[in-house]
Formats: structure tokens, C-alpha cells, sequence
């Protein structure tokens, strides 16, 4: 069973979306919290932690930016998907950076939620076509800022691209074992090296940057 905990100030939408994951098959809620400092509180407390935060971006006291920059440090294991109303390039870009595991419109379909969770558990991360879209748009507009080193791409082996392809591609470290003919532990030792070449704090950052250096064109993950 999969343990979700969401925050968002709004109670009709925040009371609405946890009846709605009630439904989904092997989903729980186990935590609803008005904003960030409310959940924070609530999980020093807890008896288990949640596996994944459905959080929202607006929220008096503490907002999702905050929020997030909190539950990294604190508790790294839980998986963090953004609800938000805001749809600009730079909001989905900049949460990606700062570690989230998916982003989504609050227009969204139930089912996309689902798949979303199952997602960001199974594979660390999900993206959709609105945030590949918004990176896109991203890149190509003249005053795009990489925050990134530019030479970071440089330093990364033939097989570490190799690997960071197929994580761009939602393939599981099985899969990509086998693609390549090499162990899983192999795997996750090149992917800990990719992180802390490019300094990536979790899969959808992998992305981030292969998707900022030209490493791979984001329509080849639509």
C-alpha cells in the first residue's frame, strides 16, 4: 500500500482529491495538512512517513517551494509531486531543479494522479507532456539560463550516457540492465556517479540535465 499525504490550503479541493485517491487501487492517504508547516509538524510526529506528498505551490505560513527545500533535507526518502494551478515554464522547470519527482496541473484527470504516483515510486519520477513541452519552450527561448556547469556533460562516460538516456526514458534499473548486458548494481553505480557528476538530487533531475545539455531531445519522451 502506498502511503500519500497531501497539503494544500484549499479544503475543498484538498478534501475532493483525497476521496478520489481513497478510490485508486493500493493508495492511501494517511495525512492531510492546510500547508507546509502543518505537514512538517505532522511528520515529526508520525508513526511512518509517507511515501509520496501531493503538495500544493500557494500555501499561507509555508509555501511548496519551502516546503520542498524542508522535506529534502529532512526526510529525502519521501517522493514529492507538485498540484499546482501555475502553468508557467519557469515554475515547472525551476521545482524540477529543486528535486520534485513530478509536476501537475490541477486540471489534471484522476487517472493521471494514479499514474503518477505509481510512477514516481516505481521509476523515481514522472513526467508528462506539459512538463516536457515546457522544457522545450525553455530551451529554446534566447534567454534561457542554464544553471548548470556547461562543461558537466563533458566529464560523463560513453556508458554513464549511455544510462542516463534510458533513465530519460522510464526504463527501471532491471530494464536497463538488461538493455545494456550488464549487472544492476552496475546500473545503480553508474547512475550514483551521474548524480554526483552533475549534482542532481534524483532521477528527474538526471532528466533536467540531459534535457538542458542537448543530451537527449525532449520530444523523443512524449
Amino acid at each position: 500500500m502506498i502511503k500519500v499525504a497531501i497539503t494544500d490550503d484549499q479544503v475543498l479541493f484538498r478534501r475532493g482529491m483525497a476521496s478520489i485517491i481513497h478510490a485508486f487501487d493500493g493508495i492511501s492517504i494517511v495525512l492531510e495538512a492546510d500547508n507546509g508547516r502543518i505537514l512538517l509538524d505532522a511528520l515529526q510526529t508520525a508513526a511512518e512517513l509517507p511515501d509520496v506528498v501531493l503538495l500544493d505551490l500557494s500555501m499561507p505560513e509555508l509555501n511548496g517551494i519551502e516546503t520542498t527545500k524542508i522535506l529534502h533535507v529532512k526526510y529525502p526518502s519521501v517522493k514529492i509531486i507538485i498540484l499546482s494551478v501555475y502553468g508557467e515554464d519557469r515554475f515547472v522547470t525551476h521545482l524540477m531543479e529543486l528535486g520534485v519527482n513530478a509536476y501537475l496541473f490541477k486540471n489534471v484527470e484522476p487517472e493521471e494522479v494514479e499514474r503518477a504516483i505509481h510512477t514516481v515510486i516505481e521509476k523515481d519520477f514522472y513526467f508528462n507532456e506539459a512538463f516536457l513541452n515546457a522544457m522545450k519552450n525553455r530551451l529554446s527561448s534566447k534567454r534561457q539560463k542554464i544553471l548548470l556547469t556547461e562543461n558537466i556533460a563533458s566529464t560523463l562516460t560513453s556508458r554513464e550516457v549511455e544510462v542516463l538516456t534510458l533513465i530519460c526514458k522510464q526504463k527501471t534499473a532491471q530494464e536497463i540492465a538488461d538493455q545494456l548486458f550488464i549487472s544492476v548494481r552496475t546500473v545503480d553505480g553508474h547512475r550514483n556517479n551521474i548524480l554526483e557528476k552533475t549534482g542532481a538530487r534524483n532521477s528527474a533531475g538526471l532528466v533536467l540535465f540531459a534535457i538542458k545539455h542537448r543530451l537527449i531531445d525532449p520530444t523523443e519522451l512524449l
